[in-house]
């Protein structure tokens, strides 16, 4: 297999088969990730695409699902990825499912009707790392695009029947922005219709700019009880009743299905937790992190 940089892969899909067909980030300057840090970004050529397919075939070959690498493959241009999605389809005929990580921009130069063809070829799953649906704090992060860019290309998405995934980063707003990040964030994940809302917690990792601006004194990062205030802001306002994803530092587990029929009491878990809970403890699980 051609796997040419770390592997990053979704552990709420299915880990196996995967395919590479990129490597890299197209943006790759996102204040809080050194992911792709130092991998340039790279379209896999078709042979090696073919080889790795043909090894999956040999052993998988009823597979029904495969997870495509690397960070977003989904920005290469319609006529570029239909060739790919064919011949994955072809080496593997029995997949229903093609899932893969994107960004929200991949999708701007894509038409609907170009999606909804995606779609018939097995893209039905879709992650965004959308982290904020603040200004303010997609500026601050260099996201590289803005809350209405959210909406329309989520809308687009909606459109062609393709489900996807919404994540918030608990945090990355410092304590200069931390409540409009949740409130602002909440008000457009509630104009779109993700399957899931996944939560994260910013952790400063050695070789981000956001630990280099802490140190320095221009970043304000949150105590772990200011991380759960704002989580808890963030979840009052939420009004979907898609599945919860959380892998947060918290002693309370939040993932679960039927969000608003669970609201109520996940923010009375989330009380006990800012009062009762072990900040101690909490900040020490977030040390030990090696990964967003």
């Amino acid at each position: 297999m051609h796997f040419t940089d770390i592997i990053y892969r979704n552990p709420y899909w299915p880990t196996f088969p995967l395919i590479q067909i990129t490597q890299g980030c197209t943006h790759n300057s996102c204040k809080f990730c050194t992911m792709y840090r130092n991998v340039g970004f790279m379209p896999h050529p078709m042979e090696w695409i073919e080889e790795d397919l043909a090894e999956l075939a040999s052993v998988a070959p009823d597979a029904r699902t495969i997870q495509i690498l690397s960070a977003n493959p989904l920005v290469m241009t319609y006529n570029k990825l239909v060739p790919i999605l064919e011949k994955i389809n072809e080496y593997l005929p029995n997949l229903e499912y093609l899932y893969t990580q994107a960004r929200i921009t991949d999708f701007k130069y894509k038409t609907v009707e170009e999606l909804k063809e995606l779609k018939k070829l097995g893209i039905r799953e879709i992650s965004l790392g959308v982290e904020s649906g603040d200004d303010w704090t997609l500026e601050r992060i260099n996201k590289g695009y803005s809350s209405q860019d959210i909406l329309e290309q989520c809308a687009k998405l909606d459109e062609a029947g393709i489900k996807y995934w919404m994540t918030f980063l608990n945090g990355v707003a410092g304590k200069e922005h931390s409540i409009d990040h949740a409130r602002n964030s909440a008000l457009i994940f509630n104009q779109c219709n993700p399957m899931l809302v996944g939560i994260g917690g910013l952790t400063l990792f050695p070789g981000t700019p956001f630990l280099e601006e802490s140190e320095r004194g221009l970043f304000d990062p949150l105590t772990e009880r200011e991380m759960i205030v704002e989580l808890k802001t963030f979840l009052e306002i939420l009004e979907l009743n898609c599945s919860l994803n959380t892998h947060h530092t918290i002693s309370t587990n939040l993932t679960g299905p039927d969000f608003l029929s669970r609201k109520d009491e996940i923010l009375k878990s989330l009380e006990h937790e800012i009062e009762f809970g072990d900040m101690k403890r909490y900040a020490r699980d977030r040390k030990y992190k090696r990964t967003l």
